[in-house]
């Protein structure tokens, strides 16, 4: 253990199974010294939450459906209880419904727009106004995005649009919460074989495309983005915020 991270307290939220990315950065964490907490959405991930927990150093754990505000609350409530104040929080949470990722994006309807919309971006700007009363000056914001916030990827379709909402929500949370030290920074990542990414149609496809023509000639691990979540939440990144940086093997620098 490096002690990169030693007596810092990481939150991070969006583990689903042991493939996630949110998995291999909370690993990661606990790897370089940082004392962790984890969330669960419900019953269907809480088995595989506090399993995780338990094979990290007994890892806090706890329930939040970050689409309902009594439940981020509670959440604040949780940590406080357990007297844990954060020094990072990762907030790798995306959702759209299948039949939204794929064909048109002018199919999308208005109700999967606002879901999209509510549990992939909004859903940072509740937590960071939920969460700064328990979170300690000079702390660590990271939001996990992906190139269809600026490119049109297809069949990402709204997606796409909920990740340009949660990048722009990143550079104005970064302004807000940089008078306490408070850095915020997004981390676009390049496609990975996650539950959540097999959603979209066609992913197999865009794997090869990115292997093909990145400059590394390869695809990325959810490995190499926990590296750079250890960069974010440690002190070697104390003047970076408001920024997204693209862990992608190179691709998107590639033009025609």
């Amino acid at each position: 253990m490096s002690g990169l991270l030693s007596g810092k307290t990481a939150l991070v939220m969006g583990v689903a199974n042991r493939w996630s990315i949110a998995t291999a950065i909370a690993k990661a964490l606990h790897a370089h010294g940082a004392r962790l907490a984890l969330t669960y959405e419900g019953e269907r991930t809480k088995d595989e939450v506090e399993k995780l927990a338990a094979e990290l150093g007994g890892a806090f754990s706890t329930q939040c459906d970050v689409a309902k505000d009594e439940s981020l609350v509670a959440l604040r409530s949780a940590l406080e209880g357990a007297n844990l104040r954060l020094d990072t929080l990762v907030h790798s949470l995306a959702f759209a419904r299948k039949e939204e990722l794929g064909g048109k994006y002018y199919a999308t309807s208005r109700s999967g727009f606002n879901l999209a919309l509510d549990i992939s971006a909004y859903s940072l700007v509740a937590l960071c106004r939920e969460l700064s009363a328990v979170m300690n000056d000079n702390g660590s914001v990271m939001a996990m995005t992906y190139l269809g916030s600026v490119r049109a990827v297809q069949n990402y379709n709204v997606m796409g649009v909920a990740k340009a909402a949660l990048e722009a929500s990143v550079r104005y949370l970064a302004a807000d919460m940089g008078e306490r030290g408070i850095r915020v920074n997004g981390i676009s990542a390049g496609p990975i074989k996650t539950a959540s990414a097999r959603a979209v149609s066609g992913f197999s496809n865009i794997l090869s495309e990115v292997a093909q023509r990145a400059p590394l000639r390869r695809n990325v691990a959810a490995e190499d983005v926990a590296n750079v979540a250890v960069f974010f939440a440690s002190d070697l990144s104390s003047a970076v915020t408001g920024h997204v940086l693209y862990v992608d093997a190179g691709y998107s620098i590639i033009g025609i």
